[in-house]
């Protein structure tokens, strides 16, 4: 591993920038707090597909194991998916990975005793999706024992069908007409019988697609019963015009879906959580949702939510429910037993390096340029702004500065800076985070630290296009 190397940026140099580059100007409020963000807000999302497969998600892939924990040694793993609902649990039969709508992929003792070891090597929780689509209650009752049993303490919760609000759309679940009553009707039942034969099993749903109105009915029905509310987020589905360019500007349905989700775990008391999510779904789009566009994008997606006060969120990766690695899966994976840190996987952890503590109140003024800011206080001696500018090819100089009418700015004594860039939004390789790639063995650490220089309270850091910085003020 290279060893961190420190280089001094002048302010004379950055003063130098501002002539030619235009300023956008972040002001820090640290006295307003718009959310704290759980120690286990990361997640990774996976069909029941691709934990099916023998030798998948063991203690025994160390390569595996290190690059989860490298991204926080506590997070939470969900497994469900589509494939979930046509899944099944045979305690010692053959272990089955199967698309959706085919034969239905089977679980048996042996893979979730190697999903046990996992949980166990990483330190992360586990949520585990139930077939409420074609399955039997008998069968859902003898899985959730076994996945309890192989889980132990690491267990959070299980969901009971997955994106229930679609059943009639999905390959015969249910009848055209198939509504929210009827889905509430179903999950009691089922919950009932699972309450009955496994004393103390925790629960989360309603697992929507995009009805949000059945999070903020199920909030009221069930909230003093659940652990989790729970919705899931794509963009849209992959097609020829999900473009970078779509991607990296604000989804107009984002902020009212998120304004509903956090008024129903305010009414209720019970955390939500985006439980299943990433860029296009059905996959992603290849050479958009595998490129350093994807980094950026995710990076700010995970601070959307965060300030939303969202819980947590878990970025599918792997096998799909069509049966292929999707294009936009954060550990890159070539079903041959080699994994690495794709693109998406950059932002996901400078999210790590940033998403920590208080988010603090902030404003930004871009000019009507794609440039986003966050700010962080994790600890009473730091605070960390992270600046995303996703224009394609326009640097910027950002000026921090403390809210004028506040007068809260701390005295920060010394100030540094990481970047997350690449060669290009289009880049499927060479990104890098504080000048340094993941390694082979699942590890990393940065390897240019930058000193940011100020004056009068303020500070200034050069931008480049494509990039994100994570600037920590220090005590």
């Amino acid at each position: 591993m290279v060893e961190a190397t420190v280089a001094r940026s002048s302010l004379a140099r950055a003063l130098q920038t501002v002539s030619s580059k235009p300023e956008v100007l972040v002001a820090l409020d640290p006295a307003t707090t718009l959310a704290t963000i759980p120690s286990d807000f990361i997640g990774l999302g996976y069909e029941i597909s691709s934990v099916s497969r023998p030798g998948f998600l063991s203690s025994q892939d160390s390569v595996y194991v290190q690059l989860v924990q490298t991204l926080g040694r506590q997070g939470v793993i969900r497994v469900g998916g589509n494939t979930s609902d046509y899944a099944s649990y045979s305690a010692r039969g053959e272990p089955l990975s199967s698309p959706e709508e085919k034969a239905g992929s089977v679980v048996n003792d042996s893979v979730l005793r190697d999903l046990g070891t996992f949980l166990e090597a990483t330190g992360w929780k586990l949520i585990w999706g139930l077939n409420l689509g074609n399955g039997t209650q008998e069968n859902a009752i003898q899985e959730a024992k076994a996945v309890t049993a192989a889980a132990k303490g690491n267990l959070l919760c299980f969901e009971i069908g997955n994106e229930p609000d679609l059943f009639a759309r999905h390959a015969g679940f249910r009848k055209p007409g198939y509504a929210y009553d009827d889905y509430l009707r179903e999950y009691r039942a089922c919950r009932d019988a699972l309450e009955k034969a496994i004393p103390g099993i925790a629960f989360a749903g309603p697992d929507a697609a995009i009805a949000t109105d059945w999070v903020t009915r199920f909030a009221a029905d069930e909230g003093k019963d659940i652990k989790l509310l729970t919705h899931h987020y794509y963009r849209e589905g992959q097609n020829p015009t999900s473009t970078i360019d779509k991607l990296l500007v604000v989804d107009p349905k984002l902020e009212s879906t998120l304004a509903k989700l956090r008024a129903a775990s305010d009414s209720s008391s019970v955390p939500y959580r985006i439980c299943e999510t990433n860029s296009f779904s059905g996959g992603g789009r290849p050479g958009v949702s595998d490129t350093l566009g994807a980094a950026l994008w995710v990076l700010d997606f995970m601070f959307t939510l965060a300030s939303a006060g969202c819980a947590g969120v878990n970025m599918e990766t792997g096998v799909n429910q069509h049966g292929f690695i999707s294009s936009y899966s954060p550990i890159g994976d070539d079903e041959q037993g080699h994994f690495w840190a794709a693109p998406e996987y950059y932002g996901m952890l400078a999210f790590a390096q940033a998403g920590a503590g208080r988010i603090i109140a902030s404003t930004v003024n871009a000019g009507g340029r794609n440039i986003k800011a966050y700010a962080t206080r994790p600890a009473r001696e730091r605070i960390v702004v992270t600046l995303i500018n996703k224009q394609p090819s326009s640097d910027a100089v950002v000026v921090i500065k403390p809210v004028a009418d506040t007068g809260t700015f701390p005295a920060f004594q010394k100030s540094s800076l990481v970047r997350l860039s690449g060669p290009s939004l289009e880049s499927k390789s060479g990104v890098t985070l504080g000048g340094a790639g993941v390694s082979a063995d699942g590890l990393w650490k940065a390897a240019r630290i930058e000193e940011v220089s100020g004056v009068r309270g303020t500070l200034q850091v050069h931008l480049p296009a494509a990039s994100a910085a994570i600037v920590t003020l220090h005590s």
